[in-house]
């Protein structure tokens, strides 16, 4: 046992002063909604993803009323190529609740801001730690491989019963003092450990403020922990897409349906086969049809293979286009839709090349 000295939490607190991240736009602020937004935007995303989108989307919706007042389209454009679009579907119905349901104000608990769409326990203990200094643990991917590896704990992680059993610890290494100013600090400093220093591969432990009781770095193979042996198998899915330009210049977009891959997106028609794709486009063009080298997008468990094909129409050719809620747009007009980010790349691609 571990004799008298600094508790967890404490070098936690004193490691996140001098080592921890300082200088994200999103620090340095209580404001729930500036924190739930990052929140939401750095699930499944790199940092340097949000540093981008982050700034963009608070210049167009400044707070929760702005956002909750806002059309689904224009959220899905802002949120156009940061991927896991379900993310800007519930973040918008999220705003929405917490105009009606709370005035305008986030709750304060965690237990309340877990019954607002896409905020899961983790997320709301987050917001809840930053914004109200309430004692609540996160357990996101990071803190889990911290407190698995400080704790040694060797129990599949898959299984619910011990991600159960990792939530109760998380909880009982909470600060227990001056929570308005310590959860804060404790919880930035856990988030900043696990992505900095307590990574997945080639943890530095030298640099951890928690190494002279952790029992992954005493065992000498912290790469061991977490445990968890239940992986979701990748799958492939092959997409033909068509871009048909029309005489303006205009390109043929529909509205993907809910749900599905880019429920919600406007997207170049796909169709699973080159035959499937043809059959829509007049047979006098299919001569004249140009089939772009393929590409791939890779998702969390699937990859994409796309085969894009373009076809340029005349008028009359355009009405004889077999594709069922076609709507015409020109480059302004798709620049600001919510587009898949491998078809956004695709369209401006010519612009790139000058071509």
């Amino acid at each position: 046992m571990r004799g008298a000295g600094p508790s967890f939490s404490d070098r936690i607190i004193v490691w996140q002063g001098s080592h921890g991240r300082h200088g994200l736009p999103w620090q340095a602020t209580r404001d729930p909604y500036r924190v739930w937004l990052s929140e939401i935007m750095l699930q499944q995303t790199q940092v340097s993803t949000v540093l981008d989108y982050y700034p963009r989307f608070l210049a167009h919706f400044p707070d929760v009323a702005a956002l909750a007042a806002a059309a689904e389209n224009e959220v899905m454009a802002l949120w156009s190529g940061l991927g896991y679009y379900s993310r800007a579907r519930n973040l918008h119905r999220c705003a929405q609740e917490v105009v009606s349901r709370f005035g305008g104000q986030f709750p304060s608990s965690a237990e309340l801001l877990q019954t607002l769409p896409g905020i899961g326990r983790s997320t709301a203990a987050a917001i809840a730690a930053f914004c109200f200094g309430e004692r609540a643990a996160i357990l996101d991917g990071n803190v889990k491989r911290v407190l698995a590896r400080h704790l040694g704990m060797a129990d599949d992680l898959s299984v619910a019963a011990n991600e159960r059993a990792l939530w109760g610890k998380a909880q009982a290494l909470l600060p227990t003092e001056h929570l308005q100013q310590s959860m804060p600090i404790y919880t930035q400093g856990l988030m900043d450990l696990g992505a900095t220093v307590c990574t997945l591969r080639r943890p530095v432990c030298l640099l951890c403020p928690l190494s002279a009781d952790c029992v992954a770095t005493h065992e000498g193979e912290p790469e061991r922990y977490p445990v968890k042996t239940r992986r979701v198998k990748r799958s492939r899915a092959d997409l033909w897409l068509l871009h048909a330009v029309d005489g303006q210049g205009r390109v043929g977009l529909v509205q993907r349906p809910a749900p599905g891959i880019w429920a919600g997106l406007h997207c170049l028609p796909a169709y699973g086969s080159l035959q499937e794709l043809m059959k829509c486009i007049p047979e006098e063009l299919w001569d004249e049809v140009i089939e772009h080298a393929p590409f791939v997008h890779v998702l969390t468990h699937r990859d994409l293979h796309l085969y894009v094909v373009t076809t340029h129409l005349d008028a009359a050719a355009v009405d004889a286009l077999s594709v069922d809620l076609i709507e015409w747009f020109d480059e302004r007009q798709w620049q600001a839709k919510g587009l898949p980010a491998p078809v956004r790349r695709f369209l401006e691609r010519p612009l790139v090349e000058g071509l």
